[in-house]
């Protein structure tokens, strides 16, 4: 199955600008991306940035040993974004670097405990988790129908100019 994201560069210029404040005690940000997604012809699925949704301060968890860490009040409020609108939701979260980012064992773990909990309000959905760079991202997605995130191929950031992150296998 391939996986497209699309996301507007307006959009990720104020993830990015969310993600770089500093937080009391957390090392970086983290937020959800509430997301459209439409099936394409050939096992495609397309999946569409709507709406950034910051984690508020004191949902953070003081954590030293992550960089950051959502408390349950936390997941509940993006559990409550994605119930009130039929659209999935992707934790999204930025590595200080520039280049291709990739998960953390961490991120991979932690992803996997909660990513799939969406289903519990938006059953029908692929949910997910979007790791940024300065200038590039990465990210998984959970399909209702498979038992392991897929790879997200490619990512499309819509804007002048229109940026092609490559797809990857």
């Amino acid at each position: 199955m391939k996986i497209s994201f699309k996301i507007t560069a307006k959009l990720l210029a104020q993830i990015h600008h969310d993600l770089s404040h500093p937080h009391p005690f957390a090392a970086e940000r983290i937020g959800f991306v509430q997301c459209q997604v439409a099936a394409l012809h050939g096992k495609r699925l397309l999946i569409l940035a709507h709406e950034f949704h910051p984690i508020e301060d004191a949902d953070y968890l003081n954590d030293p040993a992550v960089g950051a860490m959502m408390g349950p009040a936390a997941i509940r409020k993006a559990l409550q974004i994605a119930y009130a609108a039929p659209m999935c939701m992707f934790h999204v979260h930025r590595h200080d670097h520039r280049g291709d980012p990739w998960f953390s064992h961490i991120d991979l773990t932690e992803n996997q405990k909660f990513v799939p909990d969406f289903w519990h309000v938006q059953p029908k959905f692929p949910h997910g988790a979007i790791v940024l760079s300065f200038d590039s991202m990465a990210g998984l997605a959970w399909i209702p129908s498979k038992r392991t995130p897929i790879r997200i191929s490619e990512f499309s950031i819509v804007g002048s100019p229109m940026r092609f992150l490559g797809v990857r296998q």
